[in-house]
This record gives structure tokens, C-alpha cells and sequence, in this order.
């Protein structure tokens, strides 16, 4: 049976709400006019054509079905308008002879080539060659160049995860994240974050919370049918072919698009969108400041403020967080957190929670495809996840943050815990081998500069999602004291073995206090221990710990530099505070569980809160949501460092710091940023004085050319300039006190 229709030409920018759906006393542009007077356009800047105006038009090879319905305002030129139809009522803005100039392109403002239905532009416009243009409302000094097809239905939802009047609940759209069956299935929707996403696809059991956000979601848009696709100002597309229900921003620029559908693509001056060539869009919202170009495709997605597609990648069933970055990939079924990383083409990332910071490396296949019987499952990665090239991974497989993973076919599901650690799969002696702490024992000038890249990076204005940033922050550190407590339970089981004994027969608390008694003294002591971690993968061969003693001591030494750091930066902002109003300002109990909520860093017990609040109605928009957010946010930087001082206590064995201890913890603390300096400065400077990187080089001279010396690195002048700063305050901070810091 065919699906053409024939029909009347009256139909051509006729009704366009269905009877049913237009309410009584309305006529069929009430919501046009609405949109019209939300922007600010007058209703009485117009006015209908004089007599010449009409006879002008006519000898330039302009038609129209009702010359009463075509309608524009002062000035306007009517030369500027030629070889062009218009049909249904449409409304001009000012048209005067202005060239309007983008990327050193002049285009004259007029409409000329082009079909026009039923449509409202702005002042000054170019429209020049778009064969078919219905029901749009333009701003002002919009360039449509070039364009097959760009018309809105009556049903158009512009992305948003709702139905309209009289529609099928099969046509609504979800995002089927973190999961492959649907089972996490979210409704993307215009101003969704990444904290959204996370609190609607992850508390599934919460069965209150999820018909709450449902209802929120569908509340916060308009179910009538009629609204009318809208343009921004200054905004150009140019040589594109279909565009149908998207909703722009302004300054947005769209060159060589395929296709773009049901979308609505964030934009504005000081953040500007780009779409460039090739791409196809389908069912999705674009952040402001985003770039997509060359043939990417998106289906059914939602990219946060700053992020970019490139290079044929593929973004499908999926959130893309801030400030990430996708080319040449395809990402299928997951959630993204926001500065996320990948750039290769054959990458591959299926069902998974990523949770920012991460980077995706070459050839890398995050979750491989039907490994079970059953539907696949998920892959649970902490922040600075990172796999190495050619990396392969089985779901179900959940790490800690920062892990990295050496590149390997890991053949069985993997339960990392250790964070900072390097993973990789020993296949000579059929192991898996994990160095704990690897990044701060054996590359912290990565890591140092993790925080301070992410921070250049965001160049978001507007920063409706927070982000912690920081690698050693309350989630990490709490992995890393996990950690430590695993180190020495392994220990201690290990040591158990040694003396010929069973670890089964002694408890977990002995084990533990025997494995912190061998971590705390000399690293003789365990080196002829082979130490097995336990439960990190799914299979009979072992799991072996490599460098356990540093490791551990590494682990040590990077929590208390978090907390004692932390302490000190409250009292760099509260410099009245003493040592005997610290437990009082800082005390209280550790709060060990802390959820990464988007990005942002948030007690579990303020996100419990959180639900139930949503649940019982009391935060019933989006909005008033994101404001909870962001006084948690608020809220962070003191729970934090009452987070770190009890972790300082914690580490020192103590129930306060007194002076002596306190001078203790500074002189340790120096001692530390003392050695990340160091550690930074001689990292970077190996790759100065690699012979394998001077050889391409003809001399020393070329090789300072080319990439400068390491006393030229912006980051390792910084870190030295941290060091110097943290020096004086301490000295300052205990000349005050008259208790100079003991020298290391």
C-alpha cells in the first residue's frame, strides 16, 4: 500500500494542529504566537503588502497562495525577495540591502530559490536556495543557505523523552544507559545532566523515586501539539539536507549536516554549537559549546555543555558528559560522566558507567559482546579509568578509581579495588599481576597534572553540573584506606603460609593486624612473600600482588597528603582558627561512603536525603533538583575537609592533634609535596633524556626547538610554585605560633 497521500493544495501550509487537538476558541497558530511573544517579537511590527510591493514581487518570480497572509514589516524591500513561494500566513522581519558576513562568506539578505510555509523570520535574514522551510519561527541575521528539506510536525518533541496529545506510548523515546537489555532505561529531556542520568538509571530498586522523576520529566514539557521549530539569532546552516522538529540556539553554525531530527541543539554567543559535515543526528539534546563534524553519527543520546564528536564516531543509547571528547568510536549503551576521553577509531565501549576522567585508548573493547547466555552486562569503571591499547574486557567488571590497565585480551571478568593501581595480564605464567599505587610510585607527573588539565579544559560558562576534579578527593581516598585494609589482610594470609599454617584458621582481624605490623616495618620483611590478592577476577589462576610493601606505603602516604593538605587549606581560609577549635569546627565521625553523583562528589547520606525528597514530593521540578545540587555542592568543601581531618586522625592514631602532633603532620606533609615536586620534575625530565626520543633530532638545539626543556613545563613550574607557597604558609603559620617546624 502506498504512503502518499494526495491531497488538496490548500494543504499546503493549511491546518497544522488536528481538530481534536485544538482547544476551543483557539485558532490553529495560538502556540505560534505564544513562541513569537516569549521572544520578544511585536505583533504590530507587522503590516500587509502595499499594492507596488506586491507588483514587485510578482516580476521577480515570487507566488503566493494568499497574498493577505504574507505579511512584513518596515523597512522592507521587496526586490530582496525572488523566484520564491510562500504559502500559509508568514511573517517578515525588517528587510534591508545588508550583506551579512560568517567565516569571510558574504551573503545578501533576502529570500530567493526558496518554498516558505507558514513560517515567522526575523530582521535581516538570508535565505537563499532552501527548498522547503514550514513551520519555523527565525531570528534575526540567520543564514539558511543551501538546504533540502527543514520543516516541524505538530507532534514534534524536539528530543525530549515525552508524548504528545493523542500519541502512542510506543513512539516515546528512552535511553537505554549503563545496560544493553533496557533495564536502566532513562528519559533524556532538555537540561539533563550527568547527575540526573546517574540518579534516575542507578537506584532501579527505588521504585517511588523512578515514577517521580518520570512524572517530573513529563510535567516540565508541554504535551499539546503545534509548537513550531525555533532558530536562534546570528545563526547559519548552510548546505545541509533534512533538518525536521529540531529546536537552535542562536550563534549555533550547521554546515553539510545529513540529517538532523527531533533534536534540540544548544547554543549561544558566548557558547557557540557546531555541526559540521556528514553528520546525522537522530533523537537526542546537544549541550552548549558542542562540536560535531565529519560523519558522525548520534541516535537517542544526550551530550552535556562542551563536548565534541569527530571523525565518524558513534554515539548511540547514550550520555556524554561535559568537556568530553569522542572521535573515531562507537559508544553504545552507556553513561559518561564528564571529562571522558576517546580519540581512536577502533575503540569500542558497550554498557557501561564510566565515571570521568577516563580515557579510552586505541583498539580498546570495553565490554565485549555476548560473553554469557544471558543478556550482557555491565562494566562499573571509577574515575581516570584507563585501558590500555588493544585492551579487551568481559562484563560484568567494576574498578576502582585511576586504575590503569595494560594492554591484554583480559580473559575473565575483573573486580579491581585498588585504586591507582596497574593491572595487567601476566599470559607467560597464566597471572594476573596488580601494582598498587602504581601512578603516584611510577608516573606522578600524569598524575599531579590530572587535576590541574581537567580544570584548564572546562571552558564551560555556565557549569550547571559541578565537577570535582581532584584525584585525591573523599572517593578515592576511602578506596585507597579500603585498600590499605585489603594489603594487609593478604599479608597477613600470606605470611600465614609462610609459616606453614592455614589463613582459614585465623580471623580476619589478626590477619589484618599481622599484614599491618609486616606493611609498617622494613620491606625485607615481605619480599619473599608471593602476597595473592583475592575476588579480583573470575577464575582459578592467581591474582598476584607486584610491590606490595611500596605500594601500601604509597597508599600511606597519599591519604595523608589529602588530609593534612585539606586541614591546611581550612585554615589558609579560616586563619583566626586554632588547634583547640579544630575538633569543634572539623570533628565528628568519618563519613565513609561517598557517591559520585555525575561528576560531583556527594555524601550517600545527603543522596538518600536527596531521593527522598524527590519521592515525597518536595523537590518536584528539575530545577529545584539541580538547586539541591547545587548546595551540596555548597556544602562539599567543608565536608570534605571534616572528611580529611578525621582521616588525618585516623592516620596518625589520634583522637586530636596537639601541637607536637600537628607540627608532626606539617613536617610529614612537607615532606610529601617535597617529593611530588621532585617526582614531577623527574618524571617529565625522562622524556628530555630518552635516547630513543633525541635520536630523531639532529642536536640538542633542534630537540629545545621542538618541544622545549623541562624547566620550561607550565605544569612543572607550577607544582614548584604550589611547593614554595605551601613552604612559606607553614613556616608562617608556626613562627606565629612560636613552634618552628622541625626540619626534615
Amino acid at each position: 500500500m502506498s504512503s502518499i497521500r494526495v491531497l488538496p493544495v490548500q494543504e499546503l501550509g493549511g491546518p497544522f494542529i488536528p481538530q481534536p487537538f485544538l482547544p476551543p476558541g483557539a485558532d490553529d497558530n495560538y502556540l505560534r504566537n505564544q513562541q513569537i511573544a516569549r521572544i520578544g517579537q511585536p505583533h504590530h511590527a507587522w503590516r500587509h503588502l502595499r499594492s507596488h510591493e506586491i507588483e514587485v514581487l510578482v516580476k521577480n518570480g515570487v507566488t503566493c497562495s494568499d497574498w493577505d497572509h504574507l505579511l512584513v514589516s518596515d523597512p522592507f524591500s521587496p526586490h530582496l525577495i525572488k523566484n520564491s513561494e510562500f504559502y500559509g500566513l508568514v511573517r517578515l522581519g525588517r528587510l534591508e540591502d545588508v550583506v551579512l558576513e560568517h567565516h569571510d562568506l558574504l551573503t545578501p539578505v533576502g529570500i530567493t530559490n526558496s518554498r516558505i510555509i507558514a513560517c515567522d523570520l526575523g530582521d535581516n535574514v538570508a535565505v537563499h536556495n532552501v527548498r522547503y522551510l514550514s513551520r519555523y519561527i527565525l531570528g534575526s541575521h540567520i543564514i539558511l543557505l543551501n538546504i533540502d528539506e527543514m520543516h516541524t510536525t505538530n507532534h514534534a518533541k524536539f528530543g525530549n523523552g515525552i508524548i504528545k496529545d493523542g500519541e502512542h506510548e510506543q513512539v516515546r523515546i528512552w535511553l537505554e544507559v549503563m545496560n544493553e537489555a533496557g533495564r536502566r532505561a532513562v528519559l533524556p529531556f532538555d537540561g539533563m545532566i550527568a547527575a540526573d542520568a546517574y540518579l534516575w538509571a542507578k537506584y532501579r530498586d527505588d521504585r517511588g523515586l523512578l515514577t517521580r522523576l518520570r512524572q517530573i520529566t513529563e510535567a516540565q514539557f508541554d504535551s499539546r501539539r503545534g509548537f513550531f521549530g525555533m532558530v536562534g539569532n546570528a545563526t547559519v546552516i548552510k548546505n545541509s539536507q533534512i533538518l525536521k522538529d529540531v529546536k537552535i540556539g542562536s550563534h549555533c553554525y550547521i554546515k553539510g549536516a545529513n540529517k538532523l531530527k527531533n533534536l534540540t541543539i544548544h547554543s549561544s554567543e558566548e557558547e557557540p554549537s557546531q555541526i559540521g559535515e556528514g553528520v546525522e543526528l537522530v533523537n537526542g539534546i546537544v549541550g552548549f559549546g558542542c562540536q560535531i563534524f565529519y560523519g558522525c553519527k548520534a541516535v537517542r543520546f544526550v551530550m552535556g555543555s562542551h563536548a565534541k564528536l569527530k571523525y565518524g564516531a558513534r554515539l548511540i543509547h547514550s550520555f556524554l558528559g561535559d568537556n568530553s571528547t569522542v572521535s573515531c568510536c562507537e559508544i553504545l549503551n552507556n553513561l559518561v560522566f564528564p571529562a571522558h576521553e576517546q580519540h581512536h577509531n577502533n575503540s569500542f565501549l558497550v554498557a557501561a558507567l564510566t565515571m570521568g576522567q577516563s580515557n579510552i585508548a586505541a583498539g580498546a573493547t570495553i565490554g565485549s559482546n555476548h560473553n554469557s547466555r544471558a543478556n550482557d552486562g555491565e562494566i562499573v569503571a571509577g574515575r581516570g579509568f584507563w585501558p590500555g591499547l588493544c585492551t579487551t574486557l568481559k562484563h560484568s567488571s567494576r574498578f576502582a578509581s585511576f586504575v590503569l590497565l595494560a594492554k591484554g585480551d583480559y580473559p575473565y571478568e575483573l573486580q579491581v579495588p585498588l585504586p591507582f593501581s596497574l593491572v595487567r595480564d601476566d599470559v607467560a605464567h597464566h597471572r594476573l599481576v596488580v601494582t598498587p599505587a602504581y601512578w603516584w610510585l611510577s608516573n606522578l607527573y600524569a598524575l599531579a597534572r590530572n587535576e590541574w588539565k581537567y580544570q584548564a579544559r572546562d571552558k564551560r560558562k555556565t557549569k550547571t553540573q559541578r565537577i570535582e576534579f581532584a584525584t585525591l578527593a573523599p572517593d578515592s581516598v576511602e578506596e585507597i584506606l579500603t585498600a590499605m585494609t585489603l594489603l594487609e589482610c593478604w599479608t597477613g594470609k600470606a605470611a600465614c603460609v609462610r609459616q606453614g599454617q592455614n589463613p582459614e584458621w585465623t580471623s580476619d582481624e589478626n590477619l589484618i593486624q599481622a599484614g599491618q605490623r609486616l606493611l609498617n616495618g622494613p620491606e625485607s620483611e615481605v619480599a619473599d612473600l608471593e602476597i595473592l590478592a583475592e575476588g579480583m577476577e573470575r577464575s582459578q589462576r592467581k591474582t598476584v600482588l607486584s610491590k606490595p610493601w611500596r605500594g601500601y606505603q604509597a597508599y600511606h602516604e597519599m591519604a595523608f597528603y589529602y588530609a593534612a593538605r585539606q586541614v591546611v587549606e581550612y585554615l589558609q581560609t579560616h586563619p583566626d582558627t586554632s588547634l583547640d577549635e579544630l575538633p569543634e569546627r572539623l570533628g565528628g565521625e568519618r563519613q565513609p561512603d561517598w557517591v559520585n553523583l555525575g561528576g560531583q562528589l556527594v555524601p550517600a547520606e545527603d543522596v538518600d536525603a536527596l531521593r527522598d525528597d524527590i519521592r515525597a514530593g518536595r523537590l518536584d521540578t528539575w530545577s529545584k533538583i539541580h538547586d539541591r545540587y547545587e548546595q551540596l555542592w555548597g556544602a562539599y568543601p567543608l565536608a570534605k575537609q571534616r572528611h580529611a581531618y578525621s582521616t588525618l586522625l585516623l592516620l596518625m592514631r589520634a583522637d586530636r592533634l596537639t601541637p607536637q602532633l600537628w607540627n608532626d603532620a606539617l613536617q610529614k606533609l612537607m615532606q610529601i609535596q617535597e617529593y611530588i615536586c621532585d617526582q614531577v620534575y623527574q618524571t617529565r625530565r625522562k622524556d628530555f633524556e630518552n635516547p630513543f626520543r633525541q635520536m630523531t633530532f639532529r642536536n640538542a638545539a633542534e630537540l629545545a626547538a621542538v618541544l622545549g626543556n623541562v624547566d620550561q613545563d607550565p605544569f612543572v613550574k607550577q607544582v614548584a610554585e604550589q611547593t614554595q607557597a605551601l613552604r612559606e604558609f607553614v613556616q608562617v603559620r608556626w613562627q606565629r605560633n612560636e613552634q618552628p617546624l622541625r626540619s626534615a
